[in-house]
C-alpha cells in the first residue's frame, strides 16, 4: 500500500494536475480529493493521510481555518501539510507556518516543485515519527525521574521575553507567582533593560553573556522575597533568524528551592536529565539539517522568480502589480484620504545650461536616490518624475491614517538632506535648493497605458499640491491648511499667508518648522521619537 494524498482545492483542474504528476511517479500514491476546507478536514479524519496539499483561498472554510481545525485533532496534527497559494506575500507565509503549516508551493503549480516538496514532505514525515517514538521514550523517563524527585510537580515557571535590545517584553502570571511581584510594578521598580535593572546582577551577566555567545545557558540565583529567600533557576535560549542574529531571548524561570536543598540526593537524577537533553538537541539538529535542505530548495526556487517580479515591483505598487499578474489589467480606484507631495529645485533651467547632459543626469539620479529612500521610509509612494519635479503620495494603494504625517516627515527629511548638502556637497554635486508641497485630498489612482505601464493619481487634490510647491520658499516645507489641521498636534508650524492660486482661488499656506520638542528625537526637530510614533500609530 502507498501513501496516502489528500488534495484540497476547490479549482479541479490543480487537483487532476496534483494528480496526474504523483501518478506518474515510481512511489505509489492513493490519492484523495475535497473541494473545500471542511469537507477536506472530515476526509482526513476517516483516511488519516500521509500528507495534505490544501489551497490556501477556498469557499466555506479556508485552508488557514482548515488547518486550524487539523492542528486542534490530535490524531491530525502531526500530519505535514504543504499550502498552494497564488499569494506569494510575506503576511501570507508568516500566518500560514505560525499555525502549523509545513511547506508551500506557489501557483501557477511547478511540476518540478511538486514532485520535490511531497517527496521531501513525506521523507521528513518519516524521520519525524521516528524521533517523536525516541522523544516519547526520553519524555516517559524524565516524569520517572520526575516522580522520584517529587519536588518540581506544582512548582511555578516564569516566562520572559526579552527583545534584541535588552527590553524586558512579555511575562507569563507565573513571574508574579515566583517573584512576588507584579510583571509591570517590577520593571517600574528595578527597571526595564537588562543592561539598567538594579540588584540583579547575576541574571543581567547571564542575559549579556547569552545575547554575546548566541548560545543556550543558565544561572542560579538566589533572591530575597518577603515569603523568604528563594533559589531560581533561569534558563536563557536565544531565538535567531536566518542570518544567525538574535532576535530575541527567551529566559524560563523555576523555583529550584526545593532542589538547592536535597542537592546532593538528586545529583544522580540530574546527570540522567543531562542525558535526555544532548539526545534531544542531536534530534533537534537532525531536523534543522532537514529544514537546511528545504530551505535551500525554496531559496533557489524563489531566486528564480524574484528575478522576472523585481522589475515589476520598481514600476508599480506592490497591491497594483499583484492585481496586474493575477487578473492580466488593474483599474483606478478611489481614495478619500491622501496627501500629495510635489519637490523642484531653484533655478534648474539655469543649472542645465551649465552643466553637461550626462552630469545633469547623474546629478537627479542621486538626489532622486536619497528622495526614493526617504519616502519609503515613511510609507510613501512614489508616483513619477518631471523634468527636476519629483511626485510621491502617502495613503495609497494601501490606506492609512497617518499619510498627512508620513508626507511631513519625509518633507522635513528631505530639506534636511539638502541642507547638508549645500554644506558638505559630494564631489561634482552643486548644493541645489528645493521647494516643497504638500496638500491633502481625494485622488483617483490607477494604471494608464497598455504598454509601457504607468501608475498615476488625478484629482483637484494633485493640482493644488503643485500649486503649494509652486508657491512656496526654498529650503521650506510648505502645506496647505487642509494638511495643517492633521498635522498641526505634532508639528511646530508658522503662517506663510493667504496666497492666490491659478484656477484654485486663495489658499491658506503654512510653513512647517520642525517636529514639537516633547516628539522629537533630535534636536534640530527631523526625526520623531517613541511617543511621536505610539501616537501616529493609534491614528
Amino acid at each position: 500500500m502507498g501513501y496516502k494524498v489528500l488534495v484540497v482545492d476547490d479549482n479541479i483542474h490543480n487537483s487532476k494536475l496534483i494528480e496526474g504528476v504523483l501518478s506518474a511517479e515510481k512511489t505509489k500514491y492513493d490519492i484523495f480529493f475535497a473541494e473545500n476546507g471542511l469537507e477536506g478536514f472530515e476526509k482526513a479524519r476517516r483516511i488519516i493521510p500521509d500528507l495534505i496539499l490544501m489551497d490556501m483561498r477556498m469557499p466555506e472554510l479556508s485552508g488557514i481555518d482548515a488547518l486550524k481545525l487539523l492542528q486542534e485533532d490530535k490524531e491530525l496534527k502531526e500530519i505535514p501539510v504543504i499550502f498552494i497559494t497564488a499569494y506569494k506575500t510575506d503576511e501570507n507565509f508568516a500566518e500560514a507556518f505560525r499555525f502549523g503549516a509545513f511547506d508551500f508551493i506557489t501557483k501557477p503549480i511547478d511540476i518540478n516543485e511538486l514532485r520535490s516538496r511531497v517527496n521531501k514532505a513525506l521523507s521528513i514525515g518519516q524521520t519525524l515519527t521516528r524521533i517523536r517514538s525516541k522523544m516519547t521514550q526520553y519524555e516517559e523517563e524524565r516524569q520517572v525521574l520526575e516522580q522520584k524527585a517529587n519536588i518540581t510537580e506544582n512548582a511555578p515557571n516564569a516566562f520572559i521575553i526579552i527583545n534584541k535590545e535588552g527590553y524586558l517584553e512579555w511575562a507569563n502570571d507565573g513571574f508574579e507567582r515566583l517573584h512576588e511581584i507584579t510583571f509591570k510594578d517590577f520593571k517600574s521598580q528595578y527597571g526595564d533593560n537588562i543592561n539598567t535593572i538594579k540588584g540583579f546582577k547575576d541574571f543581567t551577566r547571564e542575559a549579556g553573556r547569552c545575547f554575546l555567545t548566541k548560545k543556550p545557558s543558565s544561572v542560579e540565583t538566589r533572591h530575597n522575597l518577603p515569603s523568604g529567600k528563594k533559589w531560581f533557576q533561569t534558563f536563557f535560549t536565544p531565538q535567531l533568524d536566518d542570518q544567525g542574529e538574535i532576535l530575541k531571548l527567551i529566559a524560563v524561570e523555576s523555583d529550584i528551592t526545593p532542589i538547592m536543598l536535597k542537592e546532593e540526593e538528586l545529583y544522580k537524577q540530574n546527570r540522567r536529565m543531562l542525558a535526555i537533553t544532548e539526545r534531544l538537541e542531536q534530534a533537534n539538529a537532525l531536523l534543522e539539517n532537514q529544514k537546511s535542505e528545504i530551505e535551500e530548495q525554496k531559496r533557489l526556487i524563489e531566486g528564480e522568480q524574484e528575478k522576472s517580479e523585481r522589475l515589476l515591483l520598481n514600476i508599480l505598487p506592490f497591491e497594483v502589480a499583484r492585481q496586474l499578474k493575477s487578473k492580466g489589467k488593474a483599474g483606478t480606484r478611489y481614495y478619500k484620504f491622501v496627501t500629495v507631495v510635489f519637490t523642484d529645485f531653484k533655478d534648474f533651467s539655469k543649472n542645465t545650461r551649465e552643466l553637461e547632459p550626462k552630469d545633469l543626469v547623474a546629478i537627479l539620479d542621486d538626489y532622486f536616490a536619497k528622495f526614493d529612500e526617504i519616502t519609503g521610509k515613511h510609507y510613501l509612494e512614489k508616483i513619477k518624475t518631471i523634468g527636476d519635479a519629483y511626485m510621491c503620495a502617502g495613503g495609497l494603494p494601501l490606506r492609512n491614517k497617518s499619510n498627512p504625517v508620513d508626507a511631513v516627515l519625509a518633507g522635513l527629511e528631505i530639506q534636511d538632506y539638502m541642507l547638508r548638502n549645500r554644506v558638505n556637497p559630494k564631489p561634482n554635486s552643486p548644493g541645489w535648493e528645493l521647494r516643497i508641497g504638500i496638500h491633502t485630498g481625494p485622488v483617483v489612482a490607477g494604471v494608464v497605458g497598455r504598454k509601457k505601464f504607468a501608475y498615476d493619481i488625478w484629482s483637484e487634490t494633485v493640482n493644488a499640491a503643485a500649486r503649494v510647491e509652486n508657491l512656496g520658499e526654498v529650503n521650506k516645507v510648505s502645506i496647505s491648511e487642509t494638511t495643517y489641521e492633521y498635522i498641526k498636534d505634532y508639528f511646530i508650524c508658522s503662517l506663510q499667508g493667504d496666497v492666490e492660486a491659478k484656477n484654485i482661488g486663495t489658499m491658506k499656506l503654512y510653513f512647517v518648522e520642525r517636529i514639537k520638542p516633547e516628539f522629537s528625537a533630535d534636536e534640530k526637530g527631523i526625526h520623531p521619537n517613541d511617543d511621536f510614533i505610539r501616537m501616529v500609530n493609534k491614528l
